[in-house]
Protein backbone atom coordinates (compact mmCIF):
# COMPACT_ATOMS: atom_id res chain seq x y z
CA UNK A 1 0.00 0.00 0.00
CA UNK A 2 1.07 3.56 -0.64
CA UNK A 3 -0.05 6.18 1.09
CA UNK A 4 -0.52 9.56 -0.45
CA UNK A 5 -2.10 12.32 1.75
CA UNK A 6 -2.39 16.22 -0.07
CA UNK A 7 -5.69 17.95 1.34
CA UNK A 8 -7.56 20.59 -0.92
CA UNK A 9 -6.48 23.95 1.75
CA UNK A 10 -2.70 22.77 1.64
CA UNK A 11 -1.90 24.06 -1.96
CA UNK A 12 -3.43 27.45 -0.77
CA UNK A 13 -1.50 26.70 2.27
CA UNK A 14 1.91 26.74 -0.11
CA UNK A 15 1.05 29.87 -1.73
CA UNK A 16 0.69 31.64 0.93
CA UNK A 17 3.81 30.53 2.91
CA UNK A 18 5.16 31.64 -0.23
CA UNK A 19 4.27 35.45 -0.19
CA UNK A 20 4.95 35.13 3.67
CA UNK A 21 8.70 34.02 3.25
CA UNK A 22 9.71 37.06 1.18
CA UNK A 23 8.96 39.46 4.29
CA UNK A 24 10.73 36.91 7.15
CA UNK A 25 14.19 36.37 7.92
CA UNK A 26 14.51 33.10 9.27
CA UNK A 27 12.61 29.43 8.75
CA UNK A 28 12.07 27.89 11.79
CA UNK A 29 11.15 23.93 10.23
CA UNK A 30 10.01 22.22 12.83
CA UNK A 31 10.55 17.88 12.67
CA UNK A 32 9.45 14.94 14.33
CA UNK A 33 12.91 13.78 15.78
CA UNK A 34 11.85 10.29 15.33
CA UNK A 35 11.50 10.68 11.38
CA UNK A 36 13.05 13.83 10.96
CA UNK A 37 13.83 13.62 7.08
CA UNK A 38 10.99 11.62 6.65
CA UNK A 39 9.31 14.59 8.36
CA UNK A 40 11.05 17.03 6.42
CA UNK A 41 8.64 18.97 3.66
CA UNK A 42 10.99 19.04 0.22
CA UNK A 43 8.66 22.21 -0.54
CA UNK A 44 9.67 24.26 2.63
CA UNK A 45 13.33 23.72 1.38
CA UNK A 46 12.42 24.40 -2.50
CA UNK A 47 10.82 27.91 -0.68
CA UNK A 48 13.94 29.01 1.20
CA UNK A 49 16.34 28.02 -1.13
CA UNK A 50 14.03 30.25 -3.78
CA UNK A 51 14.67 33.01 -1.01
CA UNK A 52 17.76 32.17 0.64
CA UNK A 53 16.26 32.09 4.02
CA UNK A 54 18.19 30.49 6.68
CA UNK A 55 16.45 27.85 8.78
CA UNK A 56 16.63 26.71 12.13
CA UNK A 57 15.66 22.63 12.09
CA UNK A 58 13.88 21.89 15.63
CA UNK A 59 14.04 18.45 15.93
CA UNK A 60 10.74 17.98 17.98
CA UNK A 61 9.22 15.24 20.35
CA UNK A 62 13.03 14.88 21.03
CA UNK A 63 12.29 12.85 24.40
CA UNK A 64 10.19 10.48 22.17
CA UNK A 65 13.45 9.84 19.83
CA UNK A 66 16.23 7.87 20.39
CA UNK A 67 19.03 9.85 21.67
CA UNK A 68 21.67 8.31 19.67
CA UNK A 69 19.64 8.68 16.24
CA UNK A 70 18.98 12.18 17.11
CA UNK A 71 22.66 12.95 17.50
CA UNK A 72 23.22 11.84 14.25
CA UNK A 73 21.06 13.85 12.56
CA UNK A 74 22.17 16.91 14.57
CA UNK A 75 25.26 16.27 12.88
CA UNK A 76 23.71 15.63 9.57
CA UNK A 77 21.73 18.61 9.12
CA UNK A 78 24.31 21.29 10.76
CA UNK A 79 26.96 19.80 8.17
CA UNK A 80 24.20 21.81 5.19
CA UNK A 81 24.58 25.55 4.75
CA UNK A 82 22.19 28.14 6.73
CA UNK A 83 21.17 25.24 8.91
CA UNK A 84 21.68 25.01 12.46
CA UNK A 85 19.98 21.98 13.95
CA UNK A 86 18.83 21.34 17.86
CA UNK A 87 16.63 18.75 19.59
CA UNK A 88 13.68 20.37 22.01
CA UNK A 89 10.79 19.08 23.34
CA UNK A 90 8.09 22.27 23.26
CA UNK A 91 6.34 20.64 26.08
CA UNK A 92 9.37 20.77 28.25
CA UNK A 93 9.34 24.10 29.90
CA UNK A 94 11.85 26.43 28.94
CA UNK A 95 13.11 24.62 25.97
CA UNK A 96 11.12 26.89 23.53
CA UNK A 97 11.85 30.05 25.25
CA UNK A 98 15.98 28.99 23.01
CA UNK A 99 14.23 29.73 20.02
CA UNK A 100 14.37 33.78 19.09
CA UNK A 101 18.00 33.52 19.93
CA UNK A 102 19.04 30.85 17.89
CA UNK A 103 17.06 32.69 15.17
CA UNK A 104 19.33 35.54 16.32
CA UNK A 105 22.22 33.93 15.72
CA UNK A 106 20.91 33.35 12.11
CA UNK A 107 20.26 36.47 10.79
CA UNK A 108 22.71 38.54 12.81
CA UNK A 109 21.70 41.63 10.89
CA UNK A 110 18.98 41.61 12.63
CA UNK A 111 20.74 42.16 15.72
CA UNK A 112 20.80 45.99 16.24
CA UNK A 113 17.41 46.54 18.09
CA UNK A 114 16.13 48.77 15.38
CA UNK A 115 14.54 46.26 12.58
CA UNK A 116 12.57 43.41 13.65
CA UNK A 117 13.96 39.70 13.45
CA UNK A 118 10.88 38.27 11.53
CA UNK A 119 10.50 34.36 11.95
CA UNK A 120 8.27 31.78 10.14
CA UNK A 121 7.14 28.47 11.76
CA UNK A 122 6.72 26.11 9.12
CA UNK A 123 6.35 22.10 9.09
CA UNK A 124 4.60 19.09 8.11
CA UNK A 125 0.91 18.28 10.42
CA UNK A 126 1.32 17.37 13.88
CA UNK A 127 5.07 18.25 14.37
CA UNK A 128 4.21 20.38 17.66
CA UNK A 129 4.46 23.68 15.46
CA UNK A 130 1.25 25.17 17.38
CA UNK A 131 2.52 23.63 20.87
CA UNK A 132 5.50 25.74 19.57
CA UNK A 133 4.21 28.87 19.21
CA UNK A 134 1.75 29.01 22.71
CA UNK A 135 5.12 28.14 24.36
CA UNK A 136 6.54 31.20 22.88
CA UNK A 137 4.19 33.49 23.67
CA UNK A 138 3.02 31.82 26.81
CA UNK A 139 -0.72 31.88 26.24
CA UNK A 140 -2.89 29.66 24.15
CA UNK A 141 -2.92 31.30 20.68
CA UNK A 142 -2.92 28.34 18.52
CA UNK A 143 -5.20 25.61 18.43
CA UNK A 144 -3.51 22.23 19.54
CA UNK A 145 -4.58 18.67 19.01
CA UNK A 146 -3.78 15.18 18.62
CA UNK A 147 -4.87 15.16 15.07
CA UNK A 148 -3.15 16.31 11.61
CA UNK A 149 -4.28 19.84 10.21
CA UNK A 150 -5.74 21.03 13.04
CA UNK A 151 -4.38 24.72 11.80
CA UNK A 152 -5.59 26.20 8.74
CA UNK A 153 -4.84 29.69 8.91
CA UNK A 154 -1.36 32.28 9.36
CA UNK A 155 -1.14 34.18 12.48
CA UNK A 156 1.15 36.15 13.16
CA UNK A 157 2.15 37.84 16.56
CA UNK A 158 4.85 40.13 18.35
CA UNK A 159 7.33 38.37 20.50
CA UNK A 160 8.39 41.72 21.81
CA UNK A 161 12.41 42.66 22.00
CA UNK A 162 11.71 43.95 17.99
CA UNK A 163 10.75 40.16 16.85
CA UNK A 164 7.66 38.42 14.98
CA UNK A 165 7.01 35.03 15.22
CA UNK A 166 4.48 33.62 12.45
CA UNK A 167 2.73 30.45 12.86
CA UNK A 168 1.51 28.41 9.23
CA UNK A 169 -0.71 25.47 8.79
CA UNK A 170 0.87 21.77 8.37
CA UNK A 171 2.09 21.34 5.17
CA UNK A 172 2.27 17.99 2.93
CA UNK A 173 3.79 17.77 0.00
CA UNK A 174 1.77 16.29 -3.75
CA UNK A 175 3.51 12.74 -4.06
CA UNK A 176 5.60 11.45 -1.29
CA UNK A 177 8.04 9.86 -3.18
CA UNK A 178 9.18 6.67 -0.95
CA UNK A 179 6.22 4.26 0.29
CA UNK A 180 8.37 4.05 3.44
CA UNK A 181 8.48 7.79 4.19
CA UNK A 182 4.56 7.48 3.37
CA UNK A 183 4.47 4.93 6.52
CA UNK A 184 6.66 6.73 8.78
CA UNK A 185 4.55 9.80 8.69
CA UNK A 186 1.30 7.88 9.38
CA UNK A 187 2.60 5.81 12.39
CA UNK A 188 4.06 9.43 13.72
CA UNK A 189 0.06 10.04 13.24
CA UNK A 190 0.98 13.14 10.24
CA UNK A 191 -1.80 12.04 8.23
CA UNK A 192 -5.06 11.69 8.60
CA UNK A 193 -6.60 8.44 9.82
CA UNK A 194 -9.08 8.22 6.82
CA UNK A 195 -6.31 8.44 4.34
CA UNK A 196 -4.46 5.26 6.16
CA UNK A 197 -5.45 1.18 7.00
CA UNK A 198 -4.60 1.24 11.00
CA UNK A 199 -3.33 -2.34 10.22
CA UNK A 200 -1.12 -2.09 7.61
CA UNK A 201 0.51 0.48 9.63
CA UNK A 202 0.86 -1.05 12.44
CA UNK A 203 2.59 -3.54 10.43
CA UNK A 204 4.95 -1.47 9.24
CA UNK A 205 5.99 -0.17 12.71
CA UNK A 206 6.16 -4.08 13.86
CA UNK A 207 8.45 -4.79 11.05
CA UNK A 208 10.50 -1.45 11.90
CA UNK A 209 10.96 -2.70 15.76
CA UNK A 210 11.70 -5.98 14.85
CA UNK A 211 14.82 -5.21 13.17
CA UNK A 212 15.63 -2.04 15.36
CA UNK A 213 14.42 -2.44 18.61
CA UNK A 214 12.79 -5.91 19.42
CA UNK A 215 13.46 -6.15 23.32
CA UNK A 216 11.09 -3.16 23.47
CA UNK A 217 8.25 -5.57 22.06
CA UNK A 218 9.27 -7.92 24.00
CA UNK A 219 8.71 -6.01 27.17
CA UNK A 220 5.78 -4.24 26.34
CA UNK A 221 3.64 -7.29 25.67
CA UNK A 222 5.74 -10.10 26.94
CA UNK A 223 6.16 -11.89 23.41
CA UNK A 224 9.07 -13.77 21.82
CA UNK A 225 9.20 -10.98 19.44
CA UNK A 226 12.28 -12.88 17.90
CA UNK A 227 10.35 -15.40 16.52
CA UNK A 228 8.01 -13.46 15.11
CA UNK A 229 7.51 -11.44 11.63
CA UNK A 230 5.41 -7.97 11.79
CA UNK A 231 1.77 -9.06 10.89
CA UNK A 232 2.61 -11.91 13.81
CA UNK A 233 3.33 -9.20 15.93
CA UNK A 234 -0.02 -7.54 15.70
CA UNK A 235 -1.72 -10.69 16.37
CA UNK A 236 0.50 -11.72 19.29
CA UNK A 237 -0.61 -8.29 20.90
CA UNK A 238 -4.47 -8.88 19.73
CA UNK A 239 -3.67 -12.26 22.15
CA UNK A 240 -1.75 -10.63 24.69
CA UNK A 241 -4.80 -7.72 25.59
CA UNK A 242 -7.31 -10.08 24.50
CA UNK A 243 -8.71 -8.02 21.66
CA UNK A 244 -11.37 -10.38 20.02
CA UNK A 245 -14.34 -10.29 17.81
CA UNK A 246 -17.60 -11.91 18.19
CA UNK A 247 -17.02 -15.13 17.62
CA UNK A 248 -13.47 -15.42 19.26
CA UNK A 249 -11.45 -14.16 16.23
CA UNK A 250 -9.10 -11.82 16.88
CA UNK A 251 -9.59 -8.19 16.78
CA UNK A 252 -6.52 -7.21 14.76
CA UNK A 253 -7.82 -3.17 14.30
CA UNK A 254 -8.05 -3.26 17.99
CA UNK A 255 -4.29 -4.42 18.65
CA UNK A 256 -2.79 -2.42 15.41
CA UNK A 257 -3.87 0.83 17.52
CA UNK A 258 -2.24 -0.37 20.73
CA UNK A 259 0.66 -0.58 19.19
CA UNK A 260 0.32 2.72 17.40
CA UNK A 261 -0.88 4.51 20.32
CA UNK A 262 1.94 2.99 22.45
CA UNK A 263 4.35 4.32 20.16
CA UNK A 264 2.97 7.81 20.09
CA UNK A 265 2.80 7.91 23.57
CA UNK A 266 6.65 6.99 24.39
CA UNK A 267 5.21 3.76 26.34
CA UNK A 268 7.30 1.40 23.95
CA UNK A 269 10.12 3.86 24.49
CA UNK A 270 12.43 6.46 23.34
CA UNK A 271 12.35 5.18 19.49
CA UNK A 272 13.51 6.59 16.41
CA UNK A 273 12.30 5.07 12.90
CA UNK A 274 15.21 6.52 10.58
CA UNK A 275 19.02 7.25 11.48
CA UNK A 276 21.18 8.82 8.15
CA UNK A 277 22.68 5.46 7.28
CA UNK A 278 19.43 3.76 7.06
CA UNK A 279 17.61 6.52 5.00
CA UNK A 280 20.62 6.15 2.84
CA UNK A 281 20.30 2.04 2.57
CA UNK A 282 16.18 3.16 1.82
CA UNK A 283 16.72 5.33 -0.56
CA UNK A 284 19.03 3.51 -2.25
CA UNK A 285 16.86 -0.20 -2.25
CA UNK A 286 14.02 1.38 -3.25
CA UNK A 287 16.24 3.20 -6.42
CA UNK A 288 17.20 -0.15 -7.36
CA UNK A 289 13.56 -1.75 -7.44
CA UNK A 290 12.46 0.90 -9.80
CA UNK A 291 15.03 0.54 -11.96
CA UNK A 292 14.91 -3.81 -12.02
CA UNK A 293 14.34 -5.30 -15.38
CA UNK A 294 11.12 -6.73 -13.92
CA UNK A 295 10.30 -3.13 -11.95
CA UNK A 296 7.52 -3.33 -9.01
CA UNK A 297 4.76 -2.01 -11.79
CA UNK A 298 3.70 1.75 -11.20
CA UNK A 299 -0.13 0.93 -10.30
CA UNK A 300 0.73 -2.44 -7.63
CA UNK A 301 -0.57 -1.88 -4.16
CA UNK A 302 -2.90 0.10 -3.06
CA UNK A 303 -3.28 4.02 -3.51
CA UNK A 304 -5.48 5.35 -0.67
CA UNK A 305 -5.53 9.26 -1.39
CA UNK A 306 -8.20 12.10 -0.09
CA UNK A 307 -7.52 15.10 -2.01
CA UNK A 308 -9.58 18.57 -2.16
CA UNK A 309 -10.88 18.24 1.08
CA UNK A 310 -10.56 21.22 3.90
CA UNK A 311 -9.79 18.43 6.50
Amino acid sequence: MAIQWFPGHMTSARKKASETMARIDVVIEVLDARIPMASSNPMIRELRDHRQRPCLKLLNKADLADPEATRLWMEYFNRQPGVKAVAISCKKPGEPARVPSLCQQLAPHRNDGTKQLRMMIMGIPNVGKSTLMNALLKRRVAKVGDEPAVTKSQQTFDLGGHMTITDTPGMMWPKIDFDADGFMLAVCHAIGRNAVIDEEVAVFLADQLLQRYPDALSARYRIDAGALDGPAVVEAIARRRGCLIKGGGLDLEKASLILLNDFRSGALGRISLETPDSREQMIAQAMAERTAPEGRGADTGLIVEERGQNE
